[in-house]
């Protein structure tokens, strides 16, 4: 044991607790951490993209600090919106600006928090790196740099930004301003690390650390015998998950009599309401629309699946939190997506469908309803003791202190 606590704070826009919709990676790695003496401190915004609306703060309020199950939390004031649009873009640049300032009183009277030995900025916005490196700069302390999307890598591979842009560019930059700042470099997957090394940085300074979890603490029941074999999606509607070919063949499963098969689509996203109408469009009758569900509440509602799809468009090289919630829940898995990293087929926990092809997705959803139910029950332990054997987020844990 060390001889005194190491103080770390986290600079992550979209971090949320547990009883929020959304991924907990860093309050999952705080509360492991907490326990190899390490304090935490996550900087977040109070209006949580999940739900796009204030959450934590009164109308006076423009900072508070928080602790919730052994964390900390500074929940920062940011501008409201609803769309991806110029108001986003002020969203993110309050989250900067109110970040560097409070970070710097926050370490005086009246608050008095401990002054940080080491700063992650989380690249799920440049902005937010951007404010890690400035207090770690003023604070003296030790950098990180946390890749979770790479900006612009994703954004070009998504065809939503051209290589050549001023835009384009600038990020670039950007990423190789931090990067080569960073004294660590994390990645959640095999293919970031594989790419920031091409782009010339050292291994030796990138770090694998994927998504964690706790696997004692989700719980795991049998699939219900029941008349409905139900496909459940959870996660964002938006363009990275390209969902309308999942309707497309629901249509084709209901043209072709399989009134058992059902599908659930839980979450929010800028393209629900696109996709709300495509059903109306499809006159489908076989496909349900719920909320998103706090994270703390996801392994129950996960539990009434039969099996789970996991659909991107494109290549990425970040991580996907429901891909390990999938794996933990201990069902199947339909895998509709060109990631270069796929280990479904290397545990055989499910089916692979060709990206973007309904078609190939409606044969693969029949062929796994078809299969006789030992071997789609042998498919969701094998993928519940991968996530055991892979994902502990106590051993993580330990790596990521090691790290710090």
């Amino acid at each position: 044991m060390p001889d005194k606590s190491t103080n770390l704070w986290i600079f992550n826009h979209y971090a949320v607790t547990p009883d929020l919709p959304d991924g907990t990676r860093h309050f999952d790695f705080g509360q492991e951490l907490t326990k190899l003496w390490f304090k935490v401190t996550i900087f977040a915004s109070s209006f949580p993209h999940s739900i796009r609306q204030e959450y934590k703060l009164t109308p006076r309020q423009t900072w508070k600090l928080e602790n919730y199950c052994g964390v900390n939390f500074v929940w920062l004031k940011t501008r409201a919106y609803k769309k991806n649009d110029w108001r986003r873009l002020l969203n993110i640049c309050s989250y900067y600006f109110r970040a560097c300032k409070v970070g710097k009183k926050i370490t005086k009277p009246p608050t008095n928090l401990a002054q940080p030995d080491v700063i992650i900025g989380s690249t799920v916005h440049p902005l937010a790196v951007l404010a890690a490196h400035r207090l770690a700069k003023h604070y003296r302390a030790k950098f990180i740099v946390e890749i979770r999307d790479l900006w612009p890598q994703s954004l070009i591979d998504m065809g939503s930004l051209s290589a050549k842009s001023l835009k384009a560019r600038l990020l670039r930059l950007l990423e190789r301003f931090y990067c080569s700042r960073a004294q660590s470099i994390i990645v959640l997957s095999p293919p970031a690390r594989d790419y920031l090394i091409k782009a010339g940085y050292p291994a030796d300074k990138i770090k694998l650390i994927p998504h964690g979890i706790a696997i004692d603490a989700t719980p795991y029941t049998l699939p219900e015998s029941h008349k409905t074999f139900t496909v459940v999606y959870c996660g964002s509607f938006s363009l990275v998950n390209d969902l309308a070919p999942a309707f497309e063949a629901a249509k084709i499963i209901q043209d072709q009599g399989f009134s058992d098969i059902k599908f659930k689509f839980m979450g929010a996203g800028a393209c629900r309401e696109e996709l709300m109408k495509l059903t109306e469009k499809l006159k489908l009758t076989n496909v349900e629309f719920a909320e998103p569900v706090a994270k703390k509440k996801l392994p129950e509602c996960l539990s009434q699946a039969d099996a789970f799809l996991l659909s991107e468009n494109k290549i990425l090289y970040g991580a996907s939190n429901k891909l390990l919630d999938y794996l933990a829940a201990g069902r199947p898995i339909i895998f509709s997506t060109f990631a270069a990293h796929n280990i479904i087929s290397t545990i055989d926990c499910g089916i692979i469908a060709d990206p973007q092809n309904h078609e190939s997705l409606s044969e693969a959803i029949i062929k796994l309803y078809k299969l006789p139910e030992n071997e789609r029950l042998l498919m969701g332990q094998r993928a519940r003791n991968f996530a055991a054997n892979n994902f502990d987020i106590s051993h993580l844990a330990r790596q990521l202190a090691q790290i710090l």
